[in-house]
This record gives C-alpha cells, structure tokens and sequence, in this order.
C-alpha cells in the first residue's frame, strides 16, 4: 500500500502526517536547535563591543545552520518509503528542507509541492494532508 505524507515544517519542530488507505498516523520530532535571542554580551579582551558581538552573532548562526541541518537529515529518515511528499511551513525551514530533500537521490521526484503555511492543529493538517493526496488520485 502506497504511503503519502505532508510534513509542516519551522525550525522549532516537525510535523509529519503519513496517510495509508484511510489510516493517519503522525509524527512530532523537535528539532533542538537553539532560538535566535541574542545573548547577553559583555566585555572581551582584544576587541570592541560592536565586534566581539557580530563574531558571536556568526558563530551562533553557524551551530544554528548545522543543528537545522541535522534536524532535516532526521525528518528525511523519517520519510522511509513515501511515495509522494507535500512540505508546508510559515517560514524559511521550508525551503531549507526542500533543499536537503534535493541531495537524497531520487526523493526530490516525489515532492508533489511546497505550500506556505501557518501553524495548523493536528487534526487541521490531518485533514489538509487527506484533502491534497485524495484529489491528486
């Protein structure tokens, strides 16, 4: 039996929603990664306030950048044997994760769309996932 998910992605968690025949079963995976609140900052020998702050800002993007990416690298685990993928999502996380579904070979060819998305109920993107892969029968 063919399985179809919808994923509702931001880079707080994942929502994934896998229909089989007429059965729904979802998935929450959070990712970890740290928020974007600027630390508090203070004073640092060799350096002024201004710089030691954009170097922390950098250094904070990096590890977010790679905490996202294996946050991604474990949702597309998830996907398993998916015969058609729907990614929705409010923000950037999205399109970040369309771009690492593009590397796995073979998977980007079952991505049916990308749709912006605010946050949904569980049973709101039950129905949406159920409504998308009925009409595209």
């Amino acid at each position: 039996m063919k399985k179809n998910t919808g994923i509702w992605i931001d880079h707080k968690e994942a929502v994934l929603v896998s229909i089989e025949g007429d059965q729904a079963f979802v998935q929450h995976v959070e990712s970890g990664a740290e928020s974007h609140l600027k630390p508090a900052g203070g004073w640092k020998a060799g350096g002024t306030v201004v710089a030691q702050a954009v170097f922390n800002e950098h250094s904070a993007e990096e590890r977010r950048k790679h905490q996202y990416h294996a946050f991604y690298i474990k949702v597309i685990e998830l996907l398993g044997d998916s015969s058609k993928i729907a990614i929705f999502g409010p923000g950037e996380a999205k399109l970040e994760f369309a771009k690492e579904i593009e590397k796995v070979n073979g998977l980007h060819t079952k991505v049916t769309g990308i749709e912006a998305c605010e946050r949904l109920t569980e049973n709101q993107l039950i129905a949406k996932v159920k409504t998308l892969f009925i009409a595209s029968k």
